[in-house]
């Protein structure tokens, strides 16, 4: 009888929770907050006429930013891409990515991020106006962050926006953006110009030099697109975004134009990109215990040269190469090879000093690179190369 009364009392409780948790799920569905699963682009009609008819009603400001994004929006592009990757058990598994993009020439080069397009079999540009074509991969600075794809207008007349100037941007001017975070293609958002002249390092091997800092709102899906003054002109690419949650935070950094408007050049004309190289194969960063071994000072920085490129640049220039083989601690060195410490009197304590550097030169310039050799202070003129394309799609 006992445990009769017992079972009674646990199927109550089971069915008393049950009862509650249903509840609490109809609640929150009804009244909670929803969720998005999937972005359908629905394209109002008459919006242009809407425009016309309340543009009476808007302030100097509102009547500016609405005036630049319907003339730009047109050549920003939707960016899709597919492409094929390998799970655990060697089984092709296809990929996609989105990103934005933006037309710079009416013969139907697209500018945008490499990472936006790296490693793509197939690519799907979508412009402004709908229309759908199939893009062509025509080049890249992996470095800089910065794709070059085309398409064919079929004789239609692309609009193209217009490049501006980024080398005397100030603090507190007013941008837009434009791109399809998240998939919401054709979004604007605004802010200023947060700040300039950073040098952001976005990945191992990738960095964005001199980047314009934004508190425009820029998420998934905006790398690629168009950073825009109040003249309407392209003064960056927005390219990534610092966030502790995933989402914007308010901290957004666009490549300069100024540096983007080489590269595309480059890709138009002959297919690459022209960057400079000092011919140094491998390196070290001076830390303070190696910094002690070597004869200097704790505090001492600089990039140790291990190895140069054969008959490269540093070789012709009288740069020295390491030629002992030393352990310290579990790590292998080759020591007595010049210690790297200025190029043309700028300070060089990192590998990305150097990077930034370079990023400034061309091949064929001469740069004056500050040493240490045998414990004394020299100077080594060196005509740059031209760095080995890697770019793989």
């Amino acid at each position: 009888m006992t445990t009769n009364r017992k079972s009674s009392g646990v199927i109550r409780l089971l069915a008393t929770g049950a009862l509650i948790a249903m509840t609490a799920y109809w609640a929150g569905s009804r009244y909670g907050e929803h969720e998005i699963h999937r972005v359908k682009n629905v394209w109002a009609q008459g919006a242009s006429s809407r425009t016309a008819t309340r543009a009476e009603t808007l302030t100097a400001d509102e009547a500016l930013t609405v005036k630049i994004y319907s003339q730009a929006s047109p050549a920003v592009a939707n960016i899709n891409t597919q492409a094929v990757e390998y799970d655990f058990f060697r089984n092709p598994v296809p990929v996609q990515g989105a990103g934005s993009g933006f037309v710079i020439d009416p013969r139907g080069y697209v500018v945008t991020n490499y990472h936006v397009v790296q490693g793509a079999q197939n690519i799907e540009v979508i412009l402004g106006d709908r229309t759908h074509y199939p893009a062509k991969f025509i080049g890249a600075d992996e470095k800089n962050d910065v794709a070059l794809v085309k398409i064919d207008p079929k004789g239609k007349t692309l609009i193209a926006l217009p490049l501006g100037d980024s080398a005397n941007l100030l603090v507190g001017q007013k941008v837009l953006a434009i791109g399809n975070p998240f998939g919401f293609s054709s979004t604007l958002t605004t802010g200023v110009v947060s700040a300039i002249g950073r040098t952001i390092q976005t990945g191992e091997t990738t960095l964005i030099d001199e980047a314009i800092q934004t508190d425009a709102a820029i998420n998934q899906g905006n790398s690629g697109g168009p950073l825009l003054n109040t003249h309407g002109e392209v003064i960056g690419i927005n390219s990534a975004i610092y966030t502790p949650s995933g989402t914007t935070a308010g901290i957004g950094f666009a490549i300069p134009i100024n540096t983007a408007k080489n590269i595309a050049q480059d890709l138009i004309t002959e297919g690459r990109v022209h960057r400079a190289s000092l011919g140094v194969s491998m390196m070290l960063e001076l830390w303070p215990d190696l910094a002690e071994a070597l004869g200097f000072s704790s505090s001492q920085q600089g990039l140790l040269i291990e190895r140069v490129t054969a008959n490269g640049p540093a070789v012709r220039g009288g740069l020295k190469a390491g030629d002992q083989v030393r352990s310290l601690g579990f790590q292998r060195l080759i020591i007595g090879g010049d210690l790297i410490v200025a190029i043309d009197g700028k300070e060089v304590a990192h590998e990305l000093d150097l990077d930034v550097i370079l990023n400034h030169k061309r091949p064929g310039d001469t740069v004056r690179v500050t040493v240490f050799r045998g414990g004394k202070k020299m100077d080594v003129n060196v005509t740059l190369g031209e760095a080995a394309q890697s770019i793989a799609r």
